[in-house]
């Protein structure tokens, strides 16, 4: 009796020390990919201080912003390309966001040179297509490591409130393609309003056709509006927030458009590599227009709780293996998670009005 009781004791320890042996493995890859040790870059490494040190319940880049309302018109133009109902020709709900650059929720308008616009469209098959663009063409190192490695290159220094040459040359031996990006924001227009600039989304996606034709593909929001360009001088003598001032007021007086835009690549054109622009002469298709016809402050608007990851595409758009898109997919989760928590535990009162 006591050696069968030692026997089946002895087979139940096994099958335990087993599942503690495959949980333990679970608990140490997830905290790995989520960077809890190891010295790779993860969501955590982006976001850095910005999980703690930070305002409650806002984004953790392009904090400030101001939600928006409006219809996306397909004219049918892209339906050959794509099966994706977007550009079916039809009238599609539009929900987005305006924003700058900036991390802080309350910086001035005239922190930054980079505006953006992100964008929710639900087709009537509750299909979804979310997208994220700024208004410079290309992303400046050809992955997400990089781009941190340059974040870090170009803090200033506080003796001298400049960039340690030192650390700059060395992040351009290691992605000379980011000299090309720093000349070019250089000699950028600044905007000076929201409604003239012209955004666009750096990574390549593939666009699907109901014959399972593949066209990998990059597009932009073209402006109809003229676009208004700032001297120096008086972007920084710009009020707090012109910008956001300057949108309620153009919309308060009519409904603002945007062209979808979709550039299509052609073989060699580099698709994994979002710092290297496709050249000027590519295909382009007008896949229809954005009206945008009302803002809303985001403290109650809509888009205000919505995350805005550009890897959530409809049937008929598909990812490209471009890198930089699945760090942002895990960067806009980390950030939205930690914007949920701190709405949930009451503590945003600024960012949601309470």
């Amino acid at each position: 009796m006591n050696n069968l009781n030692f026997k089946t004791l002895k087979k139940y320890w096994l099958r335990f020390v087993g599942i503690a042996v495959i949980a333990g493995a679970l608990v140490l890859a997830f905290a790995w990919t989520a960077g809890l040790f190891g010295h790779r870059t993860t969501s955590k490494t982006f976001l850095g201080d910005t999980l703690k040190n930070f305002d409650p319940g806002y984004r953790r880049a392009h904090g400030k912003g101001i939600c928006f309302n409006g219809t996306y018109h397909s004219n049918g133009a892209a339906a050959a390309l794509s099966k994706a109902t977007v550009f079916a020709k039809s009238d599609i709900p539009a929900i987005g966001r305006f924003s700058i650059g900036s991390g802080n929720p309350h910086a001035a308008d005239n922190s930054t040179a980079t505006v953006s616009m992100a964008l929710l469209l639900s087709p009537a098959d509750h299909s979804q297509w979310r997208m994220k663009l700024n208004n410079f063409p290309y992303f400046p190192t050809r992955n997400a490591e990089g781009f941190l490695a340059q974040q870090k290159a170009f803090k200033p220094v506080p003796s001298t409130g400049k960039p340690d040459p030192v650390l700059v040359e060395a992040f351009l031996k290691e992605y000379p393609e980011a000299r090309k990006s720093i000349e070019q924001k250089a000699k950028m227009p600044l905007t000076g309003s929201f409604s003239g600039a012209e955004f666009y989304v750096v990574n390549a996606f593939i666009l699907r056709a109901a014959n399972g034709q593949e066209q990998p593909v990059r597009w932009s929001m073209r402006p109809h509006s003229k676009f208004i360009s700032l001297t120096k001088e008086q972007r920084d003598q710009a009020d707090h927030d012109f910008l956001f001032k300057d949108i309620k007021k153009r919309l308060a007086e009519g409904p603002l458009y945007w062209d979808l835009v979709l550039q299509l690549a052609e073989p060699g054109d580099p698709v994994n590599d979002p710092s290297q622009p496709w050249p000027k002469d590519r295909k382009e298709v007008i896949a229809g227009t954005l009206e945008v016809k009302n803002v809303t402050d985001q403290v109650n608007g809509a888009c205000r709780d919505i995350n805005f990851d550009p890897t959530l595409v409809p049937p008929g758009i598909e990812l490209s293996d471009d890198p930089v898109l699945a760090a942002r997919a895990a960067i806009y989760s980390q950030s939205y998670n930690a914007r949920l928590r701190e709405i949930g535990f009451g503590k945003a009162t600024d960012a949601v009005g309470k």
